[in-house]
This record gives C-alpha cells, sequence and structure tokens, in this order.
C-alpha cells in the first residue's frame, strides 16, 4: 500500500504542470493529498463564468472600435486559450480523484484482507476438510481400481494356463491315439480272423449234421 500511495504522489506531482501557473491554491490542494474537488470545481465554474462575462465586455468595446473584426478575433483567441487552461485543469482534477479514489478502493481492500473474517476461517477450514475427504475418496478409488485391475489380471492368467494345459493334454492323447493306432488295427484284423474261423467251423458242422445217415448193415448169416 506505501508503493501505491508513493505512485500516487508521484503521479500528482507529474499533474501540477497542469495546473494553472498562477493559481497557488490549485496546486497546494494537489500537492496536500486532500483536495476538496467540489470546491476546485465550484472555482473553475466561476473563473469560466467570469471568462464569459470579461469577455462580453470586451466584444461590446469592440463594437466601439473602428476595426471590429480584428478586436474580436483577438479577444476570441484568449478567451479560447483562457477556456483551454481551465479544461487542462478540470482534466487534471478529474485524474487525481480518479487516482485517490483508486488507492483509497485499494487501501479498503487491503485492510479487509489484513483482517480475516471469523467466517472466512470457518470457510477456510470447513474447504480444507472438504479437500482432505476429496484426497481420500480418490485414493480409495484408485485403491480400488488396482485391485480389480491385478485380480482381472490374475483370472486372465488362470484362464491362459488352463487353456495350455487342455491343449497339451489333447495333444498328448492324439499322439497316444496314434501311437496306438498299428497295434489296434492288428489286433482287429485278429478279431476278424478268429471271427471267420469260428464261423466256419460252425458250418462245418453244421454240414455234417445235415449229411443223410447209411443204411444199416444186413445181419450175419
Amino acid at each position: 500500500m506505501k508503493k501505491l500511495l508513493a505512485s500516487l504522489s508521484v503521479a500528482l506531482s507529474a499533474l501540477l504542470p497542469v495546473l494553472s501557473a498562477g493559481d497557488a491554491a490549485a496546486q497546494a490542494l494537489a500537492t496536500s493529498g486532500n483536495t476538496n474537488f467540489a470546491a476546485e470545481r465550484a472555482r473553475l465554474a466561476a473563473q469560466r463564468q467570469a471568462m464569459d462575462e470579461r469577455s462580453k465586455l470586451q466584444q461590446a468595446e469592440c463594437y466601439q472600435r473602428f476595426v471590429v473584426e480584428s478586436c474580436l478575433s483577438a479577444i476570441r483567441a484568449e478567451r479560447r486559450k483562457e477556456d483551454e487552461d481551465i479544461k487542462r485543469q478540470e482534466a487534471a482534477m478529474n485524474d487525481i480523484e480518479r487516482k485517490q479514489r483508486g488507492a483509497a478502493q485499494l487501501e479498503m481492500l487491503d485492510q479487509k484482507a489484513a483482517t480475516p473474517r471469523p467466517q472466512d476461517a470457518e470457510d477456510t477450514r470447513a474447504r480444507s476438510v472438504e479437500q482432505q475427504q476429496e484426497r481420500e475418496r480418490r485414493a480409495a478409488e484408485n485403491a480400488r481400481s488396482r485391485e480389480a485391475a491385478a485380480a482381472e489380471s490374475a483370472q486372465k492368467r488362470q484362464q491362459f494356463e488352463n487353456r495350455q494345459r487342455t491343449a497339451a493334454e489333447d495333444r498328448a492323447k492324439a499322439a497316444e491315439r496314434r501311437a496306438e493306432g498299428p497295434a489296434l488295427a492288428r489286433t482287429y484284423e485278429e478279431k476278424v480272423e478268429k471271427a471267420d474261423r469260428h464261423r466256419a467251423e460252425i458250418e462245418r458242422k453244421n454240414a455234417q449234421r445235415a449229411k443223410p445217415r447209411s443204411a444199416p448193415l444186413p445181419p450175419p448169416p
């Protein structure tokens, strides 16, 4: 805040040349930092009114002279110069007032910030508790996510191992069947041959039983 006041003082000093060089009261008010802006505006308004009245009197005197136009031109130029000087003073005063008003607002904000209200402290504690709870909630969610990911990874790994084991068992069974193929073929052929021999034996026996018996021999004489 001290830096701001120092900057404002520099700005006021820079505006002093803009004020009327012959108006010591206006300069004193500007440098004091306690400018009565209403009084300054009243002073400038009175100065402008006096200028207008003086200009009217001078114009009336011009009409009494032989060279009227040149007299009026001189009066207008003088009036324009004085009016511009009044406008510069008004602009400088408005700038000073704006800067002082801004400095006062900043000082009020600084004082307000330097004096925390109990409600502000309570709000700060509440936000701190809420933020801590939010951090804990996120940490718990992250932990659950990691556990779920680990469980899913373990399940997929177990499923992969089961598929690998089943495939290995299927390959082993296929190899065993391929190895047993010739032996099974020989066993089947032996069974077929045995069945064929058994069937032939039965047919032979049946054929023998079907032959007619020969007549008995005559009795001896």
